[in-house]
């Protein structure tokens, strides 16, 4: 196996102690949960790119497939021909690498911040569909979960090399007397008050892209013949005889059920599929919980940039962790931003500084007993035949492995925040290695 990935690019090295950067390849011939740990552990929990490819006799379980992907894994794979999976695995590695060089770059990371496992996912999806695709990309997510941000990403990165500027249209704020002359542009005298010809979406979108912005809201006749024009590429003015050609990517974004729409008839299914070619999905703050803080950070420093603090103390660090956010990213910046003006001197942003009616009832604050999505997981565990002690082992590992993410590795602050010796802590990271070298 060595010598023929050898032969195709790729050397191998044994992954050290401490967690690697970069793609790594784990080789197995049985599934166990040493061999689950060690993906979570090499992988980051999804954040790094792990390829297990399967070596032994005995056919893999597609169950047990599913598993290693749910437990970080990038991809799955089993070793047959050398030389064919050898390049099968080069393929995927050099595109992998390619796309974790681009969501690296500030240009992502400084307006698109996260590293949680499901904001990974969600980037590593943009950059691959913009810089490998010419498709058409629907973007669905709540509201507050940054669809247009994705969008004008998704345009800014396209690597078409005659690329021009992105077109916005807000489907909900346009009237249907004047949709037609937004979309196809109007000849003059086309109407009472077209006193002069104009452009339209179409001809002002060409070799660049087309944003529709909640396109949920569009009638039925528009969508008809927005299909028309996607899949012909040509058009009329209103007004107009002539056929005019036009090449954009349409990107498409809303918040509604386009699945109930569908169902009703207020969505046409040809025009659906053509607009959903490609779809992403934005998850909510609350699927996203470790990405609060940096966020946090990220808009102190964006609304006090003479100050240049993003300090959040303890206390306020746990209020911002338990609080709901039902506008989600957009809440939250709103509410920093808030702690930001009101905060005074150079120290960490403290309690005071959240804003009156922002702050919480002491007698409803959430307690691991009442906390309604601890209950989930932990029904979640319990159908999956985990026992207390399993279930006791795997959340105090979470715990500990989001305190180091939060503390930046600080084993002594990890401990004083969890109410443990810092030997406790080094234990129970010496045990991950060792469960993952046991793997191998």
């Amino acid at each position: 196996m060595k010598a023929a990935l050898d032969e195709v690019g790729l050397w191998l090295e044994p992954a050290p102690s401490s967690a690697p950067n970069g793609p790594g390849l784990i080789l197995f011939d049985r599934t166990t949960e040493g061999l689950r740990e060690s993906v979570r552990r090499y992988g980051d929990c999804g954040c790094e790119r792990i390829l297990a490819v399967h070596v032994g006799p005995t056919p893999v379980k597609v169950v047990e497939n599913w598993q290693l992907l749910g437990a970080g894994a990038s991809d799955v794979l089993e070793w047959s021909d050398g030389t064919e999976t050898a390049e099968v695995i080069r393929a995927r590695v050099e595109q992998w690498r390619e796309i974790d060089a681009i969501v690296e770059t500030p240009l992502v990371r400084d307006h698109l911040v996260g590293r949680s496992r499901a904001w990974m996912s969600v980037l590593r999806q943009v950059v691959e569909l913009a810089c490998f695709s010419q498709t058409s990309v629907l973007i669905t997510g709540a509201t507050g979960t940054g669809k247009e941000l994705v969008a004008r990403l998704i345009h800014t990165i396209d690597r078409r090399p005659d690329k021009t500027g992105l077109i916005v249209l807000d489907c909900s704020t346009i009237s249907p007397e004047l949709s037609g002359s937004e979309f196809f542009g109007h000849e003059r005298g086309a109407f009472t008050s077209a006193v002069s010809a104009r452009e339209g979406a179409f001809a002002l979108a060409d070799r660049g892209t087309l944003f529709l912005d909640e396109v949920g809201e569009l009638p039925l006749r528009l969508q008809a013949e927005l299909l028309r024009v996607v899949q012909e590429g040509t058009y009329k003015k209103l007004g107009g005889s002539t056929w005019q050609k036009t090449d954009f990517r349409l990107v498409c974004a809303t918040n509604r059920d386009l699945q109930g729409q569908l169902d009703s008839g207020a969505l046409r299914r040809d025009f659906y599929y053509r607009i959903a070619s490609a779809r992403i999905h934005l998850p909510e703050l609350d699927k996203r919980r470790e990405d609060i803080l940096p966020l946090a950070r990220h808009f102190l420093l964006e609304g006090r940039p003479d100050r240049k603090t993003s300090a959040l103390d303890p206390a306020l660090r746990d209020y911002l962790l338990t609080r709901e956010y039902p506008g989600n990213v957009r809440d939250l910046r709103q509410l920093v931003l808030q702690i930001g003006l009101r905060h005074v001197g150079p120290g960490p942003c403290t309690m005071g500084s959240v804003p009156e009616d922002q702050r919480p009832d002491p007698g409803k604050l959430p307690t691991l007993g009442r906390d309604g999505r601890f209950e989930t997981s932990i029904r979640a565990a319990l159908a999956q035949g985990a026992g207390l002690k399993q279930i006791k082992e795997t959340a105090a590992d979470a715990a500990v492995r989001i305190a180091l993410a939060d503390e930046k590795g600080d084993v002594r602050r990890v401990a004083r925040r969890l109410g443990v010796t810092d030997r406790a802590i080094q234990l129970r990271r010496r045990g991950w290695e060792e469960r993952a070298k046991s793997s191998h």
